[in-house]
């Protein structure tokens, strides 16, 4: 496994989704440590500002280093006020690591938006933010997108004509089809772009695994190591922990990635 280059990190700025517990903020934690400039996402400003709260008393972060942002990703329309006020305030992004996510309910949920609830905050609104964004992620070498999805994926599926499984659901089907939907992003030419399974880790998502895992701190090291200019990456790679690896074979076809854009861009009203 390559050293952390801590020099590197300190002129970079960080955008992690879902930073407000679990892999996202110890993530956070261990960016701002090494000495990036972090933007702590969380479903709201308040939860944003006590995850930020706790680097700054627990860990002793510097204040300077963090700021804060709210969005529901069960909205995508603070989704794209998320994505402006970003881009208004921080115009050169270097990494931007989709992390937030949930499990999906036992029982099949539409959001406001029309979509089924895990595949829009584990997917469409990540899928949505990215393009956003994408004026201000930087070309630069070591500029790039870490999707953070799971090892799940392999089991999946994307129902072409039902992303919604509004037929035949089952939380664990869609959970795992949120997750090869990020995965496959990983691979779209737009931006430069990884996915990683960080390990089962004990996190709010561990029932969907088994009954243990590693600590949050060890599945976030995996994602850090990502973000570090030094480490270089092949666009599209899947890395399971620290191990580039090959993602399932649906991940890698270019008429996949090309079919779930036009998906994703009828999902979240971007065909006009």
């Amino acid at each position: 496994m390559e050293i952390m280059s801590d020099t590197y990190l300190s002129s970079r700025t960080v955008l992690v989704t879902g930073a407000t517990s679990g892999i996202g903020h110890e993530t956070a934690r261990q960016l701002a440590e090494r000495g990036a400039t972090v933007l702590l996402h969380g479903r709201t400003t308040e939860e944003a500002r006590a995850a930020a709260d706790r680097l700054i008393a627990t860990a002793g972060v510097d204040a300077g280093r963090l700021c804060t942002y709210g969005a529901d990703f069960t909205r995508l329309d603070e989704v794209e006020t998320l994505a402006r006020k970003v881009i208004t305030e921080h115009p050169h992004l270097d990494v931007l690591v989709n992390n937030a996510g949930m499990a999906a309910p036992e029982r099949h949920t539409v959001t406001a938006d029309g979509n089924e609830i895990a595949f829009q905050v584990n997917f469409l609104a990540h899928y949505l933010l990215t393009c956003l964004l994408e004026p201000a992620l930087t070309s630069d070498p070591g500029g790039r997108v870490v999707n953070v999805s799971s090892a799940l994926h392999r089991t999946a599926s994307i129902q072409w004509s039902d992303p919604n499984r509004a037929r035949r659901y089952s939380r664990l089907a869609a959970y795992a089809q949120s997750q090869l939907a990020l995965t496959v992003f990983a691979a779209d030419p737009r931006v430069t772009a990884v996915s990683v399974h960080p390990g089962v880790c004990d996190t709010a998502l561990l029932p969907l695994y088994s009954h243990e895992g590693v600590s949050p701190a060890e599945g976030a090291a995996h994602v850090v190591r990502l973000c570090d200019p030094a480490v270089e990456i092949v666009n599209g790679a899947y890395y399971d922990r620290d191990e580039r690896v090959d993602p399932a074979p649906a991940a890698t076809e270019d008429r996949t990635v090309r079919r779930l854009n036009k998906l994703a861009d009828l999902l979240v009203d971007r065909t006009a």
